[in-house]
């Protein structure tokens, strides 16, 4: 088994969704396997055209905070969310989504961004997961 990097994407803050997907892009470009388990706040990311609508997790002031860092982020050539998530897929990242999470929040499969979706799961897939994996995190 080679090198597995493993996260729980429990906020769905912008500034985290985008650490989750850098870290994750970075370590499948490092040759591991990645895969993001998308729960709670997070899952509402992955609600059709909902990828980049969070709000930011420090100083979001109303939303002008993150206009400001969206600005500073394409002056700086920084990938957007839907290319980090499309460059995460081709290259053989995975996604869970929390299907406990979806009962919680109302959620139908229908409402989701399904093509990006691996598998449907709840805690024991999370940890089937992260099982052997080398690196993991909670963001």
């Amino acid at each position: 088994m080679g090198e597995k990097a493993v996260i729980i994407l429990h906020s769905g803050d912008m500034d985290k969704v985008y650490s989750a997907l850098i870290i994750a892009n970075g370590a499948l470009a490092m040759g591991m396997e990645a895969s993001i388990y998308f729960t709670f706040w997070g899952l509402m990311r992955l609600k059709k055209g909902e990828l980049d609508k969070g709000p930011l997790s420090k100083m979001n002031m109303m939303g002008l905070g993150r206009q400001m860092i969206k600005q500073r982020m394409d002056k700086a050539n920084v990938a957007s969310l839907e290319r980090l998530m499309s460059d995460f897929k081709e290259l053989g990242g995975k996604i869970i989504a929390c299907e406990m999470t979806m009962e919680i929040m109302g959620l139908s499969k229908d409402e989701l961004q399904t093509e990006w979706i691996d598998e449907w799961g709840a805690v024991g897939s999370y940890i089937q997961e992260a099982k052997g994996a080398s690196v993991t995190l909670f963001i």
